[in-house]
């Protein structure tokens, strides 16, 4: 559970470090995110999950 709770924290740091650094950059991610179909979005966080999962398989054998 601490594994959970420290990478979830890692993500926040590093979302929050990109929002901090490149503020232009990520609202015009924001409004790319908007001009796509929610299938598109969907997929593309399908895809972001299941390479997440392979990277710790990966990492953790």
């Amino acid at each position: 559970m601490v594994d959970f709770f420290s990478a979830l924290a890692l993500a926040i740091v590093i979302e929050g470090a990109l929002y901090a650094l490149f503020p232009e950059a990520m609202k015009g991610f924001m409004r790319q995110i908007l001009d796509q179909s929610n299938q598109s979005v969907r997929l593309a966080g399908v895809v972001a999950g299941a390479l997440g999962i392979a990277a710790i398989w990966f990492l953790r054998s």
